[in-house]
């Protein structure tokens, strides 16, 4: 009776006209035809043009596919619901009307005249000053209310830079804007665009803000152009000021009196005040929540680098020796960032005045205004654990925030943790379920803790963190593991592309705890394994680089991402050990009776992203990483070595699945304790994507991934893991695959297919380099929250 019913209503909807209800003279508008390019242009800035005419003449139909100008879904319910419901006024009738109807989008709601013309000039806007857009209208040969568009894009042939000059400015602006011209956005030969213009009026706003010019703004500055002086495609630019701008524009201004103004928790104005360095402070209540000496650091001008500019005037040279008084608008900037750095501030306001109402006043006071965030934070996150290993399962995590613990902008942080996972492959490793739990707590500095260089705050973000944890973990049907430890973390950024992390220490305590007798026979089968799980201290010392310029705001066609990570662990506790009178040749050095590890362990991965037009590039990734045991034991911890496959790495095998070298699991290995065993000392992978658009927020990828890891010494219960030379190239796993990923601007939902094409464990088993026995049984379907690189 449901089946009839449902198709009845189809059937009813069916029967209704899209255009019944059409106001008089118009016309529905039902999509667009390709659009038609001539004259296309191959640079840079001629498809970022291209992609911007595009974007600007898509218009979206109804019952539109995931918001395609072009295509659409069959069944128009919302144009059905609207024409069979709009004669309802209320009752049930009105409320599906509003609930599911949508209005019609008409033809002359598209303006296409508009659409045309700012298209057009967005052409003229990148330097296509012959280019022009026409549009084409297409009646329905069933229906003559419906119509659809079609556009014809002539780009022409782009203009090119020929000169630049910088006139009428005085003689101080003039000598700062002739010491600063290699840094133009503006050069010879350049292809003309007005993006490039606003970039450099601002840039030249920009710098002379940052050598005291208060007052200064980019709509001073108004660009004259000549097509004449140059025979060709070609552009004369002049940059002048404004006419009748006015004198204090180019006057520089000094910093005098500083007020800080810390407003209470629920925006009561402050009630006294003290001086401290030359500062009031201004606060509500019996004391200010801020130390003195800590607003004083943060708002300190005079801490920042800032380079003096050139002159040879006497007077200008009197002028320049306060220099580090002087306004920069890069000075004000970092200030805001350091008290948003801090988190302890829910709103920041700084504000400069004339210090009189002189004529000839060139002081500026500065007041500063705080209103203090919560001091607690609380955040509740939940996840659901698909991994490509076949487990899945809920996860939690609780953290709770105390900000502004000493008065100085620290942060203590608790966060609980919980997870539980089961295997989903069936058989013997249905079995297979784990679960953990853990808790941690850090404490954070906004700012470098131990040693103190100065008495000034650095000129970069800084910070310092102490933590500890303890973590259970339960390996069904083998162990229990317990892991605890801490460590101090110092993070700094000296500049915008580079960042450092240095752990100075980090130890950590594993405990293995209930071994089954299942386990038990695995160490009697694999010692090396067991020696990696067993209980042993990891103290150990890390250093970080990060090199990352994809937050630079340039027209650059590629951006480079490389983070490279050194640990060395055991090393200053043997030192200690031996300072202890202990025999360091001894075989198992021992820390509270237990052995410690000691290891090197090295660790690098570079991307690289190339445009390949506005919405598609190239992603490539290569890794590699060693770890080398010695002393102490002869096999890294299980925590520190390498693995490969998954979602996020060679996605045509699954995580844990790949190597040693060409190791080969039994079957019974492969249904218990086998993803145990693919781990290994040595670690290469390397990636490539190609991104592009399909319909909207919806992206494809094709993609090809390749890697292996290997031992560094021989093993007998893992056989061909260890590293041979001659063996590299037939052990690397190959896999292809393509994927789809639809990108919500905040999180990129990502769907890959991976497809096995060489796989290093079945080596001499027949077959050529494609040596997968059945197609399906290369396939591995992987979902998964971000790109993966």
């Amino acid at each position: 009776m449901r089946r009839l019913i449902i198709f009845g209503l189809l059937c009813c909807f069916a029967a209704c006209s899209t255009t019944k209800h059409l106001p008089s003279g118009e016309v529905l508008y039902i999509g667009q035809k390709p659009i038609v390019i001539e004259q296309d242009s191959v640079t840079i800035v001629g498809q970022t043009a291209l992609e911007e005419v595009k974007a600007s003449l898509a218009t979206a139909p109804n019952n539109a596919l995931l918001g395609s100008s072009r295509w659409r879904i069959p069944f128009p319910l919302g144009l059905w619901v609207y024409n069979g419901f709009s004669k309802y006024e209320k009752g049930l009738g009105r409320w599906i009307f509003r609930r599911f109807g949508a209005k019609p989008v008409l033809l002359s709601a598209v303006a296409p005249d508009i659409r045309m013309r700012a298209a057009t000039n967005l052409l003229h806007d990148y330097g296509y000053f012959n280019g022009a857009v026409s549009c084409d209208t297409f009646i329905h040969p069933r229906d003559s209310l419906k119509a659809r568009l079609q556009y014809t894009v002539r780009m022409g042939t782009p203009v090119f830079i020929d000169t630049v000059e910088y006139v009428g400015f005085s003689p101080r602006t003039d000598r700062i804007l002739k010491a600063t011209r290699r840094r133009s956005q503006l050069r010879p030969g350049r292809q003309f665009n007005v993006p490039d213009l606003d970039a450099e009026r601002t840039r030249v706003s920009n710098l002379l803000r940052n050598t005291g010019l208060y007052y200064f703004r980019p709509d001073y500055l108004v660009y004259q152009a000549d097509t004449a002086r140059t025979p060709g495609p070609y552009i004369s630019l002049r940059l002048t000021p404004i006419t009748g701008m006015s004198a204090v524009a180019e006057q520089p201004f000094h910093l005098g009196r500083k007020s800080i103004y810390l407003y209470g928790r629920n925006g009561q104005v402050p009630t006294d005040s003290l001086l401290y360095q030359g500062i009031r402070i201004y606060y509500h209540g019996s004391r200010p929540y801020v130390r003195p000496s800590m607003l004083y650091r943060w708002t300190d001008y005079s801490s920042f680098r800032f380079k003096r500019p050139q002159s040879d005037s006497a007077a200008e040279q009197k002028s320049l020796s306060r220099i580090h008084d002087l306004y920069s608008l890069h000075r004000q900037q970092r200030v805001q960032e350091r008290l948003a750095q801090t988190g302890i501030f829910r709103t920041t306001d700084i504000s400069f005045t004339p210090h009189d109402t002189s004529a000839q006043c060139n002081t500026l006071d500065v007041d500063i205004r705080l209103t203090p965030a919560l001091r607690y934070d609380a955040e509740l996150d939940f996840n659901l654990k698909l991994k490509s290993n076949n487990q899945v399962g809920p996860g939690a995590a609780f953290t709770l925030s105390r900000l502004n613990v000493f008065g100085g902008g620290e942060r203590w942080e608790v966060e609980l943790t919980g997870a539980y996972e089961w295997q989903t492959g069936g058989g013997a490793a249905s079995s297979m379920n784990s679960y953990e739990y853990g808790v941690s707590t850090s404490l954070v500095f906004p700012r470098i803790m131990f040693p103190r260089l100065g008495d000034h705050e650095y000129d970069f973000p800084a910070t310092t963190t102490f933590s500890l944890y303890a973590l259970q973990q339960d390996r069904a049907r083998y162990y229990k593991l317990l892991a605890f430890g801490g460590r101090a973390t110092y993070e700094f950024q000296p500049q915008p592309t580079h960042r450092h992390s240095l752990t100075p220490l980090r130890l950590t305590f594993n405990v293995l705890r209930h071994p089954t007798a299942e386990f038990q026979a695995l160490q009697a089968a694999n010692p090396a394994l067991y020696a990696s799980l067993r209980d042993q201290f990891i103290p150990a010392m890390e250093y970080t680089y990060t090199y990352d310029d994809t937050s630079l705001q340039d027209r650059r066609r590629s951006s480079r991402w490389w983070q490279t990570t050194l640990t060395s662990a055991g090393n200053v506790t043997s030192l200690l050990y031996g300072a202890l009178g202990q025999n360091l040749k001894q075989r198992e050095k021992q820390l509270l009776g237990v052995p410690f590890a000691q290891f090197v362990k090295f660790n690098t991965e570079f991307r690289h992203h190339l445009r390949l037009g506005r919405r598609s590039l190239l992603a490539t990734r290569v890794a590699a990483g060693i770890v080398w045991a010695y002393g102490n034991v002869q096999s890294a911890p299980y925590t520190e070595q390498f693995y490969v496959g998954g979602a996020n790495s060679i996605r045509a095998f699954s995580a844990r699945s790949i190597g040693p070298g060409g190791y080969s699991p039994t079957k019974e290995e492969t249904a218990g304790y086998g993803y145990l065993n693919h781990v290994g000392d040595i670690r290469f992978e390397a990636n490539a994507e190609w991104r592009f658009p399909i319909l909207g927020s919806l992206h494809g990828a094709l993609f090809l991934d390749a890697g292996n890891v290997w031992l560094m010494r021989t093993d007998e219960g893992r056989p061909n893991g260890a590293f041979r030379l001659r063996d590299f190239p037939r052990q690397i796993a190959l896999g292809t695959g393509a994927g789809l990923r639809y990108d919500l601007q905040l999180l990129v939902f990502r769907l890959d297919l991976g497809i096995a094409l060489h796989d290093p464990s079945r080596l001499g088993q027949g077959g050529g380099y494609y040596n997968i026995p059945r197609f399906g049984d290369g396939l591995t379907l992987n979902f998964a929250i971000g790109y993966p690189f």
